[in-house]
Protein backbone atom coordinates (compact mmCIF):
# COMPACT_ATOMS: atom_id res chain seq x y z
CA UNK A 1 0.00 0.00 0.00
CA UNK A 2 0.97 3.02 -0.97
CA UNK A 3 2.56 5.41 2.29
CA UNK A 4 1.07 9.39 2.33
CA UNK A 5 2.82 11.69 4.23
CA UNK A 6 -0.05 12.81 6.88
CA UNK A 7 0.75 13.51 10.40
CA UNK A 8 -0.29 11.10 13.09
CA UNK A 9 -3.61 11.32 14.53
CA UNK A 10 -2.61 9.87 17.43
CA UNK A 11 -0.70 11.97 20.01
CA UNK A 12 -0.13 15.35 18.02
CA UNK A 13 -3.44 16.13 17.59
CA UNK A 14 -4.04 15.27 21.34
CA UNK A 15 -1.64 18.36 21.33
CA UNK A 16 -3.75 19.87 19.03
CA UNK A 17 -6.79 19.73 20.18
CA UNK A 18 -5.61 20.84 23.73
CA UNK A 19 -4.45 24.11 21.44
CA UNK A 20 -7.21 24.47 20.29
CA UNK A 21 -9.60 25.20 23.48
CA UNK A 22 -7.36 28.44 23.67
CA UNK A 23 -8.54 29.22 20.18
CA UNK A 24 -10.68 32.71 20.71
CA UNK A 25 -9.09 33.36 24.10
CA UNK A 26 -6.13 35.44 23.04
CA UNK A 27 -4.82 37.63 20.47
CA UNK A 28 -3.87 35.11 17.09
CA UNK A 29 -0.52 36.92 16.89
CA UNK A 30 0.09 35.43 20.83
CA UNK A 31 -1.35 31.98 20.31
CA UNK A 32 1.54 30.51 18.73
CA UNK A 33 3.94 31.64 20.83
CA UNK A 34 1.39 30.12 23.91
CA UNK A 35 1.24 26.83 22.50
CA UNK A 36 4.64 26.00 21.49
CA UNK A 37 6.24 27.49 24.79
CA UNK A 38 3.63 24.84 26.74
CA UNK A 39 4.81 21.80 24.58
CA UNK A 40 8.44 22.94 24.95
CA UNK A 41 7.82 23.10 28.53
CA UNK A 42 6.01 19.79 28.81
CA UNK A 43 8.62 18.17 26.87
CA UNK A 44 11.96 19.17 28.90
CA UNK A 45 10.15 18.73 32.48
CA UNK A 46 9.26 15.14 31.00
CA UNK A 47 12.69 14.35 29.82
CA UNK A 48 14.41 16.12 33.35
CA UNK A 49 11.91 13.77 35.39
CA UNK A 50 13.09 10.75 33.58
CA UNK A 51 16.83 11.65 34.23
CA UNK A 52 15.91 12.51 37.22
CA UNK A 53 14.43 9.59 38.52
CA UNK A 54 17.32 7.60 36.84
CA UNK A 55 19.87 9.56 38.68
CA UNK A 56 18.00 8.60 42.29
CA UNK A 57 17.47 4.94 41.54
CA UNK A 58 21.66 4.60 41.25
CA UNK A 59 21.32 6.20 44.73
CA UNK A 60 25.05 8.26 44.04
CA UNK A 61 23.19 11.19 45.01
CA UNK A 62 23.73 13.28 41.50
CA UNK A 63 20.41 14.03 41.08
CA UNK A 64 20.76 17.48 41.80
CA UNK A 65 24.14 17.81 39.45
CA UNK A 66 22.88 19.94 36.59
CA UNK A 67 26.08 18.32 34.30
CA UNK A 68 24.35 15.13 34.96
CA UNK A 69 21.63 16.07 32.50
CA UNK A 70 23.47 18.44 30.37
CA UNK A 71 25.79 15.33 29.62
CA UNK A 72 22.59 13.31 28.06
CA UNK A 73 21.53 16.54 25.87
CA UNK A 74 18.95 16.97 28.43
CA UNK A 75 18.22 20.38 29.86
CA UNK A 76 18.36 21.35 33.84
CA UNK A 77 14.93 22.05 35.20
CA UNK A 78 15.10 24.04 38.67
CA UNK A 79 12.10 22.86 40.70
CA UNK A 80 9.93 25.83 40.71
CA UNK A 81 9.88 25.21 36.71
CA UNK A 82 8.98 21.06 36.52
CA UNK A 83 5.56 20.45 34.95
CA UNK A 84 4.41 18.82 38.67
CA UNK A 85 4.38 22.45 40.03
CA UNK A 86 2.58 23.77 37.19
CA UNK A 87 -0.14 20.91 37.25
CA UNK A 88 -1.13 21.68 41.22
CA UNK A 89 -1.11 25.60 40.36
CA UNK A 90 -3.35 25.12 36.98
CA UNK A 91 -6.76 27.03 38.74
CA UNK A 92 -4.78 29.18 40.89
CA UNK A 93 -5.48 33.41 39.45
CA UNK A 94 -1.29 33.02 39.25
CA UNK A 95 -1.22 30.38 36.97
CA UNK A 96 0.11 32.49 34.24
CA UNK A 97 2.89 34.09 36.10
CA UNK A 98 3.70 31.16 37.80
CA UNK A 99 4.38 29.58 33.79
CA UNK A 100 6.34 32.94 32.85
CA UNK A 101 8.84 32.60 36.07
CA UNK A 102 9.65 28.81 34.96
CA UNK A 103 10.13 29.91 31.83
CA UNK A 104 12.67 32.67 33.10
CA UNK A 105 14.38 30.05 35.49
CA UNK A 106 14.93 27.52 32.84
CA UNK A 107 16.91 30.41 30.64
CA UNK A 108 18.77 31.26 33.84
CA UNK A 109 19.82 27.51 34.08
CA UNK A 110 20.46 27.26 30.42
CA UNK A 111 22.39 29.67 28.54
CA UNK A 112 21.65 28.27 25.19
CA UNK A 113 18.26 28.92 25.90
CA UNK A 114 18.55 32.68 26.86
CA UNK A 115 16.06 34.90 25.34
CA UNK A 116 14.17 32.10 23.56
CA UNK A 117 11.46 31.21 25.87
CA UNK A 118 7.79 32.97 25.56
CA UNK A 119 6.81 34.43 28.86
CA UNK A 120 3.73 35.91 27.95
CA UNK A 121 1.67 33.94 30.14
CA UNK A 122 0.48 36.31 32.58
CA UNK A 123 -0.74 38.64 30.04
CA UNK A 124 -4.55 40.23 31.05
CA UNK A 125 -5.39 38.99 27.78
CA UNK A 126 -5.09 35.20 28.08
CA UNK A 127 -8.18 34.07 30.11
CA UNK A 128 -6.52 31.61 33.05
CA UNK A 129 -9.63 29.72 33.66
CA UNK A 130 -8.88 28.61 30.10
CA UNK A 131 -4.90 28.88 30.15
CA UNK A 132 -5.65 26.25 33.70
CA UNK A 133 -8.08 23.99 31.76
CA UNK A 134 -5.03 23.12 28.65
CA UNK A 135 -2.80 22.84 31.47
CA UNK A 136 -4.95 19.81 33.05
CA UNK A 137 -5.06 18.67 29.27
CA UNK A 138 -1.04 18.80 29.12
CA UNK A 139 -0.76 16.93 32.45
CA UNK A 140 -3.40 14.09 31.64
CA UNK A 141 -1.90 13.19 29.16
CA UNK A 142 -0.42 9.62 28.21
CA UNK A 143 3.08 10.09 27.96
CA UNK A 144 4.21 6.41 28.39
CA UNK A 145 4.90 6.55 24.62
CA UNK A 146 8.13 8.87 24.80
CA UNK A 147 10.26 6.00 26.43
CA UNK A 148 9.81 3.71 23.26
CA UNK A 149 10.04 7.10 21.06
CA UNK A 150 11.69 10.02 22.76
CA UNK A 151 11.31 11.83 19.71
CA UNK A 152 7.24 11.61 20.18
CA UNK A 153 7.29 15.46 21.42
CA UNK A 154 9.32 16.61 18.53
CA UNK A 155 7.40 15.12 16.09
CA UNK A 156 4.40 16.79 18.41
CA UNK A 157 5.99 20.13 18.00
CA UNK A 158 6.33 20.06 13.91
CA UNK A 159 2.83 18.65 13.69
CA UNK A 160 1.61 22.21 15.26
CA UNK A 161 3.57 24.06 13.66
CA UNK A 162 2.07 22.87 10.22
CA UNK A 163 -1.54 23.34 11.63
CA UNK A 164 -0.34 26.97 12.62
CA UNK A 165 0.55 27.40 8.99
CA UNK A 166 -2.63 25.80 7.99
CA UNK A 167 -4.54 28.31 9.76
CA UNK A 168 -2.07 31.57 9.50
CA UNK A 169 -2.18 31.28 5.54
CA UNK A 170 0.54 33.31 3.51
CA UNK A 171 2.06 34.42 7.43
CA UNK A 172 2.49 30.77 8.21
CA UNK A 173 4.52 30.61 4.82
CA UNK A 174 7.03 32.63 7.09
CA UNK A 175 8.34 29.60 9.26
CA UNK A 176 6.81 26.60 7.92
CA UNK A 177 7.77 24.64 4.44
CA UNK A 178 5.57 21.94 3.68
CA UNK A 179 7.25 18.30 5.21
CA UNK A 180 7.09 16.57 1.67
CA UNK A 181 8.55 19.33 -0.08
CA UNK A 182 11.40 19.23 2.55
CA UNK A 183 11.56 15.17 2.52
CA UNK A 184 12.04 15.43 -1.29
CA UNK A 185 15.09 18.00 -1.03
CA UNK A 186 16.72 16.12 1.40
CA UNK A 187 16.24 12.55 -0.42
CA UNK A 188 17.64 14.50 -3.29
CA UNK A 189 21.14 15.91 -1.47
CA UNK A 190 21.38 12.98 0.74
CA UNK A 191 23.66 14.35 3.84
CA UNK A 192 25.69 12.07 5.57
CA UNK A 193 27.50 12.30 8.09
CA UNK A 194 30.53 15.09 9.76
CA UNK A 195 28.77 17.48 7.14
CA UNK A 196 27.50 21.16 7.66
CA UNK A 197 24.31 21.44 6.80
CA UNK A 198 23.30 25.23 6.39
CA UNK A 199 19.56 27.30 6.01
CA UNK A 200 20.04 30.92 5.40
CA UNK A 201 16.14 31.77 6.07
CA UNK A 202 15.74 28.51 8.26
CA UNK A 203 12.20 29.34 9.56
CA UNK A 204 11.06 26.97 12.54
CA UNK A 205 14.11 24.62 11.15
CA UNK A 206 12.33 21.67 9.30
CA UNK A 207 15.28 21.45 7.15
CA UNK A 208 17.74 20.63 9.85
CA UNK A 209 15.07 18.25 11.70
CA UNK A 210 14.27 15.96 8.32
CA UNK A 211 18.51 16.42 7.49
CA UNK A 212 19.12 14.76 11.18
CA UNK A 213 16.07 11.76 10.70
CA UNK A 214 17.86 10.91 7.16
CA UNK A 215 21.16 10.37 8.51
CA UNK A 216 19.63 8.20 11.65
CA UNK A 217 17.66 6.39 9.25
CA UNK A 218 20.37 5.72 6.34
CA UNK A 219 22.47 4.04 10.20
CA UNK A 220 24.56 7.59 10.26
CA UNK A 221 25.15 9.20 13.86
CA UNK A 222 22.47 12.09 14.24
CA UNK A 223 24.98 13.58 16.29
CA UNK A 224 27.84 13.97 13.60
CA UNK A 225 26.39 16.67 11.95
CA UNK A 226 27.36 20.41 12.03
CA UNK A 227 24.19 22.40 11.44
CA UNK A 228 24.17 26.11 11.19
CA UNK A 229 21.06 28.42 9.85
CA UNK A 230 20.01 32.24 10.41
CA UNK A 231 16.32 34.10 11.03
CA UNK A 232 15.35 37.52 10.46
CA UNK A 233 11.94 36.90 12.05
CA UNK A 234 12.39 37.33 16.20
CA UNK A 235 9.47 35.01 16.79
CA UNK A 236 10.72 32.57 14.47
CA UNK A 237 14.12 32.03 15.45
CA UNK A 238 12.86 31.42 18.90
CA UNK A 239 10.53 28.47 17.78
CA UNK A 240 13.56 27.04 15.54
CA UNK A 241 15.57 27.15 18.61
CA UNK A 242 13.08 25.53 20.75
CA UNK A 243 12.47 23.14 17.61
CA UNK A 244 16.73 22.04 17.56
CA UNK A 245 16.26 21.90 21.47
CA UNK A 246 13.42 19.31 21.30
CA UNK A 247 14.85 17.28 19.00
CA UNK A 248 18.09 17.04 20.62
CA UNK A 249 20.25 19.17 17.30
CA UNK A 250 22.36 21.15 18.44
CA UNK A 251 22.51 24.41 16.12
CA UNK A 252 24.19 27.49 15.46
CA UNK A 253 21.60 30.00 14.69
CA UNK A 254 23.68 33.17 15.75
CA UNK A 255 23.12 35.45 19.04
CA UNK A 256 20.13 36.47 17.94
CA UNK A 257 17.68 37.29 14.81
CA UNK A 258 19.40 39.25 11.75
CA UNK A 259 19.11 39.64 8.03
CA UNK A 260 20.69 37.37 6.08
CA UNK A 261 21.96 39.81 3.65
CA UNK A 262 23.16 42.46 5.76
CA UNK A 263 24.46 40.79 8.67
CA UNK A 264 25.94 37.10 7.20
CA UNK A 265 26.31 35.41 10.82
CA UNK A 266 28.05 32.54 9.10
CA UNK A 267 30.37 34.81 6.88
CA UNK A 268 32.55 32.12 7.15
CA UNK A 269 31.41 29.21 6.44
CA UNK A 270 31.71 26.77 3.51
CA UNK A 271 28.76 24.32 3.98
CA UNK A 272 28.14 20.83 2.55
CA UNK A 273 25.00 20.82 1.78
CA UNK A 274 22.55 24.05 1.94
CA UNK A 275 18.77 24.14 1.96
CA UNK A 276 16.35 26.90 2.01
CA UNK A 277 12.96 28.09 0.79
CA UNK A 278 14.01 31.78 0.87
CA UNK A 279 10.83 34.34 0.64
CA UNK A 280 9.48 33.85 -2.77
CA UNK A 281 10.41 36.91 -5.42
CA UNK A 282 11.19 39.52 -2.22
CA UNK A 283 11.56 42.81 -3.22
CA UNK A 284 13.00 45.72 -1.52
CA UNK A 285 15.51 43.48 -0.07
CA UNK A 286 18.45 45.92 0.23
CA UNK A 287 20.03 45.62 -3.47
CA UNK A 288 20.94 49.70 -3.05
CA UNK A 289 22.80 49.54 -0.44
CA UNK A 290 24.85 46.28 -1.19
CA UNK A 291 26.46 47.20 -4.72
CA UNK A 292 29.39 45.51 -4.44
CA UNK A 293 29.00 42.83 -2.32
CA UNK A 294 31.55 39.60 -2.76
CA UNK A 295 28.52 37.55 -2.90
CA UNK A 296 27.20 38.74 -6.23
CA UNK A 297 30.06 36.53 -8.15
CA UNK A 298 27.61 36.39 -11.40
CA UNK A 299 25.84 39.18 -11.28
CA UNK A 300 24.33 42.15 -9.11
CA UNK A 301 20.74 41.19 -8.49
CA UNK A 302 17.84 43.32 -9.21
CA UNK A 303 16.73 46.20 -6.76
CA UNK A 304 12.96 43.90 -6.89
CA UNK A 305 13.69 40.52 -6.83
CA UNK A 306 15.50 39.20 -4.35
CA UNK A 307 15.85 35.25 -5.94
CA UNK A 308 19.13 36.03 -7.53
CA UNK A 309 20.71 37.01 -4.61
CA UNK A 310 19.23 34.27 -2.36
CA UNK A 311 21.09 31.73 -5.33
CA UNK A 312 24.33 33.73 -4.94
CA UNK A 313 24.64 33.96 -1.36
CA UNK A 314 24.13 30.13 -1.01
CA UNK A 315 26.36 29.76 -3.89
CA UNK A 316 29.16 32.16 -1.95
CA UNK A 317 29.06 29.92 1.28
CA UNK A 318 29.20 26.17 -0.72
CA UNK A 319 32.24 24.19 0.18
CA UNK A 320 34.14 22.80 -2.81
CA UNK A 321 32.14 19.52 -3.07
CA UNK A 322 28.91 21.13 -2.02
CA UNK A 323 25.30 20.83 -2.44
CA UNK A 324 22.26 22.96 -2.97
CA UNK A 325 18.47 22.38 -2.39
CA UNK A 326 16.41 24.95 -2.57
CA UNK A 327 12.96 26.05 -3.29
CA UNK A 328 11.98 29.26 -5.88
CA UNK A 329 8.83 30.88 -7.67
CA UNK A 330 8.86 29.46 -11.43
CA UNK A 331 9.84 33.00 -12.95
CA UNK A 332 13.26 32.76 -11.89
CA UNK A 333 13.30 29.81 -13.86
CA UNK A 334 13.03 32.11 -17.30
CA UNK A 335 12.97 35.56 -16.16
CA UNK A 336 15.19 38.28 -18.75
CA UNK A 337 14.89 41.31 -16.51
CA UNK A 338 16.67 43.85 -14.87
CA UNK A 339 20.12 41.29 -15.60
CA UNK A 340 18.49 38.20 -14.22
CA UNK A 341 18.66 36.08 -17.40
CA UNK A 342 22.26 37.17 -17.67
CA UNK A 343 23.28 35.77 -14.21
CA UNK A 344 21.30 32.69 -14.63
CA UNK A 345 23.41 32.08 -18.06
CA UNK A 346 26.87 32.59 -15.83
CA UNK A 347 25.42 30.05 -13.43
CA UNK A 348 24.61 27.51 -15.89
CA UNK A 349 27.96 28.08 -17.98
CA UNK A 350 29.67 27.62 -14.34
CA UNK A 351 28.46 24.08 -14.79
CA UNK A 352 26.52 24.90 -11.38
CA UNK A 353 22.99 23.59 -12.37
CA UNK A 354 22.67 19.95 -11.63
CA UNK A 355 18.97 19.89 -11.42
CA UNK A 356 15.78 21.23 -12.01
CA UNK A 357 12.49 19.55 -10.63
CA UNK A 358 9.29 21.33 -11.19
CA UNK A 359 6.27 21.01 -8.55
CA UNK A 360 2.50 20.79 -9.05
CA UNK A 361 0.30 24.20 -7.47
CA UNK A 362 -1.17 23.30 -3.91
CA UNK A 363 1.60 22.13 -2.04
CA UNK A 364 2.08 25.17 0.23
CA UNK A 365 -0.59 26.71 2.81
CA UNK A 366 0.54 29.97 2.20
CA UNK A 367 0.64 30.64 -2.03
CA UNK A 368 -1.16 28.73 -4.98
CA UNK A 369 1.76 29.69 -7.45
CA UNK A 370 3.74 27.18 -9.14
CA UNK A 371 7.36 26.08 -7.77
CA UNK A 372 10.70 24.49 -8.07
CA UNK A 373 13.28 23.02 -6.86
CA UNK A 374 16.92 23.71 -7.88
CA UNK A 375 19.90 21.67 -7.36
CA UNK A 376 23.06 23.23 -7.80
CA UNK A 377 26.37 21.79 -6.88
CA UNK A 378 30.23 22.02 -7.35
CA UNK A 379 31.80 18.98 -8.87
CA UNK A 380 29.02 18.12 -10.33
CA UNK A 381 29.41 13.98 -11.23
CA UNK A 382 28.04 14.33 -14.79
CA UNK A 383 29.81 17.60 -16.43
CA UNK A 384 27.89 19.57 -18.21
CA UNK A 385 24.55 17.85 -18.17
CA UNK A 386 21.42 19.09 -16.26
CA UNK A 387 18.72 17.10 -15.11
CA UNK A 388 15.06 18.42 -15.80
CA UNK A 389 12.17 16.17 -13.85
CA UNK A 390 8.36 17.31 -14.43
CA UNK A 391 6.60 16.44 -11.42
CA UNK A 392 3.70 18.55 -12.07
CA UNK A 393 0.98 15.90 -12.10
CA UNK A 394 2.39 13.92 -9.05
CA UNK A 395 0.72 13.63 -5.54
CA UNK A 396 -2.71 13.70 -4.16
CA UNK A 397 -5.33 16.09 -2.64
CA UNK A 398 -4.98 15.80 1.04
CA UNK A 399 -8.21 17.85 1.27
CA UNK A 400 -10.14 20.62 -1.68
CA UNK A 401 -7.13 23.00 -0.88
CA UNK A 402 -4.03 21.16 -0.08
CA UNK A 403 -2.17 18.87 -2.33
CA UNK A 404 0.42 16.59 -1.17
CA UNK A 405 3.00 13.97 -1.81
CA UNK A 406 3.65 10.27 -1.29
CA UNK A 407 6.43 8.72 -0.62
CA UNK A 408 6.39 6.69 -3.59
CA UNK A 409 6.33 10.08 -5.14
CA UNK A 410 9.24 11.33 -3.15
CA UNK A 411 11.00 8.08 -4.03
CA UNK A 412 10.59 8.10 -7.50
CA UNK A 413 11.78 11.60 -7.68
CA UNK A 414 14.77 10.95 -5.71
CA UNK A 415 15.74 7.30 -7.63
CA UNK A 416 15.45 9.99 -10.86
CA UNK A 417 17.98 12.15 -9.82
CA UNK A 418 20.31 9.15 -8.62
CA UNK A 419 20.15 7.80 -11.83
CA UNK A 420 21.03 10.22 -14.04
CA UNK A 421 23.99 11.21 -11.78
CA UNK A 422 24.96 7.30 -11.93
CA UNK A 423 24.46 7.78 -16.06
CA UNK A 424 21.78 5.48 -16.21
CA UNK A 425 19.10 7.48 -16.67
CA UNK A 426 16.88 6.88 -19.94
CA UNK A 427 14.81 10.32 -20.99
CA UNK A 428 11.06 9.55 -20.00
CA UNK A 429 8.57 11.97 -22.23
CA UNK A 430 6.46 14.35 -20.27
CA UNK A 431 8.73 12.97 -17.04
CA UNK A 432 12.22 13.65 -17.41
CA UNK A 433 15.16 14.62 -19.66
CA UNK A 434 18.97 15.17 -19.64
CA UNK A 435 20.06 18.33 -21.29
CA UNK A 436 23.76 19.44 -21.80
CA UNK A 437 24.73 23.23 -21.08
CA UNK A 438 24.64 23.56 -25.33
CA UNK A 439 21.43 22.52 -25.63
CA UNK A 440 19.87 24.52 -22.62
CA UNK A 441 21.95 27.29 -24.22
CA UNK A 442 19.74 26.65 -27.42
CA UNK A 443 16.86 27.71 -25.34
CA UNK A 444 18.27 31.07 -24.25
CA UNK A 445 19.33 29.54 -21.05
CA UNK A 446 15.96 29.21 -19.80
CA UNK A 447 15.45 26.21 -17.19
CA UNK A 448 11.75 25.23 -17.13
CA UNK A 449 11.61 21.56 -17.12
CA UNK A 450 8.50 21.24 -20.01
CA UNK A 451 11.09 23.08 -22.50
CA UNK A 452 13.31 19.72 -22.31
CA UNK A 453 10.97 16.88 -21.23
CA UNK A 454 8.14 17.31 -24.15
CA UNK A 455 4.97 16.20 -24.10
CA UNK A 456 3.97 12.51 -22.44
CA UNK A 457 3.34 10.14 -24.92
CA UNK A 458 0.13 8.71 -24.84
CA UNK A 459 -0.72 5.11 -25.40
CA UNK A 460 -2.16 3.82 -29.24
CA UNK A 461 -6.03 2.70 -28.32
CA UNK A 462 -5.88 0.72 -31.48
CA UNK A 463 -8.38 2.92 -33.34
CA UNK A 464 -7.09 4.22 -36.58
CA UNK A 465 -6.78 7.52 -37.11
CA UNK A 466 -9.59 8.18 -39.60
CA UNK A 467 -12.20 6.73 -38.21
CA UNK A 468 -11.14 8.43 -34.83
CA UNK A 469 -11.57 11.60 -36.98
CA UNK A 470 -14.94 10.77 -38.21
CA UNK A 471 -16.34 9.75 -34.61
CA UNK A 472 -15.20 12.86 -32.80
CA UNK A 473 -15.89 15.65 -36.47
CA UNK A 474 -19.31 13.80 -36.13
CA UNK A 475 -19.24 14.41 -31.91
CA UNK A 476 -18.41 17.92 -32.27
CA UNK A 477 -21.34 18.57 -35.37
CA UNK A 478 -23.80 17.08 -32.97
CA UNK A 479 -22.47 20.10 -29.92
CA UNK A 480 -22.72 22.66 -32.44
CA UNK A 481 -25.93 21.89 -33.22
CA UNK A 482 -27.02 21.59 -29.77
CA UNK A 483 -25.61 24.60 -28.66
CA UNK A 484 -27.79 26.91 -31.49
CA UNK A 485 -30.43 24.94 -30.55
CA UNK A 486 -29.92 26.37 -26.57
CA UNK A 487 -28.83 29.59 -27.84
CA UNK A 488 -32.25 29.71 -29.64
CA UNK A 489 -34.21 29.24 -26.51
CA UNK A 490 -32.29 31.87 -24.45
CA UNK A 491 -33.13 34.31 -27.01
CA UNK A 492 -36.75 33.21 -27.36
CA UNK A 493 -37.17 33.64 -23.35
CA UNK A 494 -35.31 36.80 -23.59
CA UNK A 495 -38.00 38.47 -25.98
CA UNK A 496 -40.53 36.55 -24.07
CA UNK A 497 -39.76 39.16 -21.08
CA UNK A 498 -38.87 42.14 -23.39
CA UNK A 499 -35.46 41.80 -24.35
CA UNK A 500 -34.84 41.52 -27.92
CA UNK A 501 -32.17 42.04 -30.38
Amino acid sequence: MTEKNTASTGFEKQIWDAACVLWGHIPAAEYRKVIVGLIFLRYISNAFKKRYEELVADEDGFEDDKDAYTSDNIFFVPIEARWDKIASAAHSPEIGAIIDDAMRAIEAENKTLKNVLPKNYASPDLDKRVLGDVVDLFTNMNMTETEENKDILGKTYQYCIQQFAAYEGVKGGEFYTPESIVKTIVAILKPFENCRVYDPCCGSGGMFVQSVEFIQAHRGNRNRISVYGQESNADTWKMAKMNMAIRGIEADFGPYQADTFFNDLHKSLKADFIMANPPFNLSNWGQDKLQNDVRWKYGTPPSGNANYAWIQHMIHHLAPNGKIGLVLANGALSTQTSGEGEIRKRIVEDDLVEGIVALPTQLFYSVTIPVTLWFISKNKKQRGKTIFIDARKMGFMLNRKHRDFTDEDINMIADTFTAFQEGTLEDVKGFCSVATTEEIAKHDYILTPGRYVGIEEQEDDGEPFEEKMTRLTTELYGLFEESHKLEDEICKKLAAIGYSK
